[in-house]
């Protein structure tokens, strides 16, 4: 089953374990988040929205918020003495979608545990 959806005016595709990076969205890592903008529901008789799926969301979870690479915009006027230099990095949410819900069914599958790191035990100094 996949679904398409939008979010950050962009379309994105996706599975059920798919990690996409999309604009920045509220939530704290490790939460479930709703993304409702569900355009097509794909599965052996596709569903199309008239714009969106109705009683259809993704359920994703927040693996971390960064920033993307920077881009540079650099304007040169040849002969005028005139350059202009800007960059900027993009916001990034990491999800990782968990499941496809229709129906206004709610997610069931909360946010895996993280893996703890095993630390060697400190030798004692007598």
């Amino acid at each position: 089953m996949f679904a398409v959806i939008k979010t950050g005016g962009r379309q994105y595709r996706v599975v059920p374990d798919d990690v996409l990076e999309i604009g920045k969205i509220a939530g704290e890592v490790g939460t479930i988040v709703q993304l409702g903008e569900v355009l097509v529901v794909g599965a052996d008789t596709p569903v199309l929205g008239a714009p969106t799926v109705a009683g259809a969301s993704v359920a994703a979870e927040v693996l971390d918020h960064k920033r993307g690479p920077k881009v540079i915009a650099f304007k040169k006027r040849r002969r005028k003495n005139s350059r202009r230099k800007r960059g900027y990095r993009d916001e990034i949410t990491v999800l990782r979608i968990t499941e496809i819900l229709t129906d206004n069914a709610k997610p069931s599958i909360g946010p895996r545990p993280k893996r703890e790191k095993v630390a060697a035990p400190a030798a004692e100094a007598s």
